[in-house]
C-alpha cells in the first residue's frame, strides 16, 4: 500500500487536479484507491463530488473534533470515508471550518493522528492520494507524518522555483525529526509549454541540480476547466486527450511502468 501526499506551498500549482486525476486513474486500473482532502478549500471533494461535497457528512472535520474530544467511543476510520461515482474510488472529505481547528489540535500535538487514521485505512486500500492546502502547517506537516512518499507540482516560473528549495527543505525536516520513510518521489511539472523555452530551460536547470523532476509532464489545456466543471476526472471526461494520456504515462511512471 502507497501513501502518497501531492504538496506545494505555492497555490495555484494544481495540486488539487492532480490528486484528483492520479487517484482517478489507480481507481480505473483496479486498485483500491480513496483521496483524503485536508484542505479548508475542499477543491479535490467538489472535483469528485460536485454539490454533493457540500452534504457529505461525516468529514475530516469530525475526525478531528473526535480527536479533541478524547471520546471512549471513537469512530472507526472507515466512517469517514464516502463512495464517488466512480469505481474503485473512496474519498474523505475536507470542511470549510478545518482550520478552525488548527490552533486547538496544534495545542494539544495531535500532529501524529493523521498518521494513526493512515495506518488504519491502510489495511482497506491499495493506494491513498492527500491533497493538502498550499501551506507548511499542521494539516500539511501531518499528511507529511503519515506519507510514504511526497509529490510536488511545479509550475515553471521563478517564484515557484525559489519557493521550491524552502519546500524541500521543509520535507527534509519533517523527514529528520517525524518520518524517516518519508521520499520525494519527484517533482510534477504542470502546465508545461514545451516549445516556450523558459519552461524548458527550468526543468532542465532543476535536473541538472540532481532534483527528481519527473520525465512525463503535464500539458496546459482549457480541457481540465471542463473537467473541473463537469466534476470529471480528465480520463472519464476524454480518455483519448492528450492530457489524459500524459496522467497516465505520469502514473505509470510512479508505478515503475
Amino acid at each position: 500500500m502507497m501513501k502518497r501526499v501531492i504538496f506545494n506551498q505555492k497555490g495555484g500549482v494544481g495540486k488539487s487536479t492532480i490528486a484528483v486525476n492520479l487517484a482517478a486513474i489507480a481507481a480505473s486500473q483496479g486498485k483500491r484507491t480513496l483521496l483524503i482532502d485536508i484542505d479548508p478549500q475542499c477543491n479535490a471533494s467538489r472535483y469528485v463530488l460536485g454539490a454533493a461535497a457540500h452534504e457529505a457528512a461525516p468529514t475530516l472535520k469530525d475526525y478531528f473534533e473526535q480527536v479533541l474530544s478524547f471520546s471512549q467511543f471513537a469512530q472507526p476510520a472507515g466512517h469517514y470515508v464516502h463512495p464517488t461515482p466512480f469505481d474503485n474510488l473512496s474519498i474523505i472529505v475536507a470542511h470549510p471550518e478545518l482550520g478552525d481547528l488548527q490552533s486547538k489540535l496544534e495545542s494539544r500535538n495531535k500532529i501524529y493522528k493523521l498518521r494513526d487514521l493512515l495506518r488504519e485505512l491502510g489495511k482497506e486500500y491499495d493506494e491513498i492520494f492527500i491533497d493538502t492546502p498550499p501551506a507548511y502547517n499542521f494539516f500539511s506537516q501531518a499528511a507529511l507524518i503519515g506519507a510514504d512518499s511526497c509529490l510536488i507540482p511545479f509550475d515553471c516560473d521563478d517564484f515557484s522555483r525559489q519557493a521550491l528549495y524552502t519546500l524541500i527543505n521543509n520535507i527534509k525536516e519533517i523527514k529528520a525529526d517525524h518520518n524517516a520513510d518519508l521520499a520525494i518521489e519527484g517533482i510534477v511539472v504542470n502546465q508545461f509549454q514545451p516549445r516556450a523555452s523558459l519552461p524548458r530551460r527550468m526543468v532542465e536547470q532543476l535536473t541538472e541540480e540532481g532534483l527528481p523532476v519527473f520525465e512525463n509532464k503535464l500539458s496546459s489545456s482549457i480541457r481540465i476547466r471542463e473537467s473541473h466543471e463537469r466534476n470529471l476526472p480528465i480520463i472519464h471526461l476524454d480518455r483519448n486527450h492528450k492530457l489524459s494520456q500524459e496522467y497516465l504515462a505520469l502514473y505509470g511512471e510512479l508505478r515503475g511502468s
